[in-house]
């Protein structure tokens, strides 16, 4: 997919030509933003969103900032807030990328986008990217990846006190979620956990979880139809949706994940998981049944009675 500089974006959308188009029907006026934390089967829920956007016609964009770096500088939160609100040729639009969240309302913007998001346990995600850098995945695998060579396994580097499986490393989640305040970003912070739970329950219409990703996506299909028509059977189906598995992935022993577990940090990152799966299993429950082993939607369950004044 070819980049486009903000700049080329920035200069087609003129003042004039956003006053004199008409205005979109609202269906088609519609973003989501899908702003994926590594190694939550972000990639495989990614793709499917490629795979239907030619039948479903609409358009998704990769954020790809310089090094991954989450957080953005002030101007380039007002160019992508721009970019994303005015950019009408790239309507109704699905973005993804590794960045922290962004609201919106700062900038003066009436029409929010939709944000969505996966969130995975902390111990299991730690040891998914730790073996990750080391030895990629089956996506690409002729990449080179930043630690290849690095034979250590995870419990190796965890009892040797190795700096890429301490307790730091776990803090990722919350700052994702909590967004582009300073404070989000300092490991350990209370104040961050709340500002993401906070946002988690306000902001975003729905965060699945990596171990139920299938229910995730059968209920995105039933809430926005217009993006994720056919995603449920082309996630059964398809190939490309199981496609990326880290390579060499060994399961932690019980010592590692004890002695991981004694940290406030995987309390902190632990407790904001349970938190998005609580509310997660909570939705899920008010919209899906399963019957014979097998998930179906529940059917509108509201209507509309005595309407006034009558129409003859």
């Amino acid at each position: 997919m070819a980049r486009h500089e903000v700049r080329e974006v920035e200069h087609r959308q003129t003042r004039d030509s956003l006053r004199d188009s008409p205005a979109l029907p609202e269906i088609e006026d519609l973003v989501i933003i899908y702003n994926r934390v590594p190694k939550t089967a972000s990639t495989s829920f990614t793709n499917i969103a490629y795979d239907l956007c030619g039948k479903n016609r609409f358009h998704v964009l990769h954020i790809n900032t310089t090094k991954n770096n989450p957080v953005m500088s002030l101007q380039d939160q007002m160019r992508f807030v721009r970019n994303v609100t005015s950019w009408r040729e790239m309507k109704p639009g699905f973005y993804h990328g590794h960045v922290a969240y962004l609201d919106f309302t700062k900038f003066g913007i009436k029409g929010k986008p939709v944000y969505i998001n996966i969130v995975r346990d902390p111990i299991e995600r730690l040891v998914s990217y730790y073996y990750f850098l080391r030895f990629g995945d089956d996506y690409r695998p002729g990449l080179r990846r930043r630690k290849q060579g690095d034979k250590k396994t995870f419990d190796e580097c965890v009892s040797s006190g190795g700096s890429d499986c301490t307790p730091e490393k776990l803090w990722l989640q919350i700052p994702f979620f909590c967004g582009h305040y300073s404070e989000c970003w300092n490991v350990g912070s209370k104040w961050a956990l709340e500002q993401a739970k906070y946002n988690l329950v306000n902001e975003y219409l729905l965060v699945g979880v990596t171990e139920e990703l299938e229910d995730f996506i059968m209920m995105l299909e039933a809430a926005l139809p217009r993006f994720f028509r056919g995603a449920t059977e082309l996630y059964r189906t398809g190939k490309k949706s199981h496609l990326r598995k880290t390579s060499e992935k060994k399961p932690p022993t019980k010592e590692s994940i004890s002695k991981l577990q004694q940290s406030n940090i995987w309390k902190m990152e632990n407790e904001f998981y349970e938190f998005a799966l609580e509310q997660f299993q909570f939705v899920r429950a008010h919209s899906v049944r399963e019957k014979d082993g097998e998930l179906y939607l529940l059917a509108q369950n509201f209507f509309y009675e005595k309407i006034y004044p009558k129409v003859n």
